[in-house]
């Protein structure tokens, strides 16, 4: 199989909460929105993320324990400073990982941690498991 594109759709009652809180503090430019199902779309057109209310027996509610979505920013620190400024507090702190990056996490309405970073120099133990 070849895959033109690959998001993912999340299951919520608060779809119209996570649409403002990505359009407001991600830039998120919404490209969908019937209500119940809304299509946002970040920096670039292949970076995308659904949130839908469920609407048949089979959407049950996603819970946002255990997933994590990544954000890569030209400037970490940047952005760190202004969730911070904004309000959000961070649940994993602002700090440099030995596998080449910086970040620091905060979470959506729906318990989804957010993982925002900047690429860095990995150190030597970790060189090796890039391809």
């Amino acid at each position: 199989m070849i895959a033109n594109s690959l998001s993912a759709a999340f299951t919520t009652n608060r779809v119209e909460e996570t649409r403002d809180f990505y359009v407001k503090y991600f830039g998120a430019k919404v490209t969908f929105d019937c209500g119940w199902y809304v299509n946002l779309e970040f920096g670039n057109k292949s970076s995308t993320l659904q949130f839908m209310s469920p609407q048949q027996l089979e959407h049950e509610l996603s819970s946002g324990a255990g997933l994590m979505y990544n954000f890569s920013v030209v400037n970490v620190d940047e952005e760190y400073q202004r969730f911070s400024e904004a309000g959000l507090e961070a649940i994993v702190p602002l700090e440099d990982h030995p596998w080449g990056d910086r970040g620091f996490a905060i979470q959506d309405p729906n318990g989804i941690s957010l993982y925002i970073f900047s690429e860095r120099e990995p150190s030597e133990e970790f060189k090796q498991y890039f391809k």
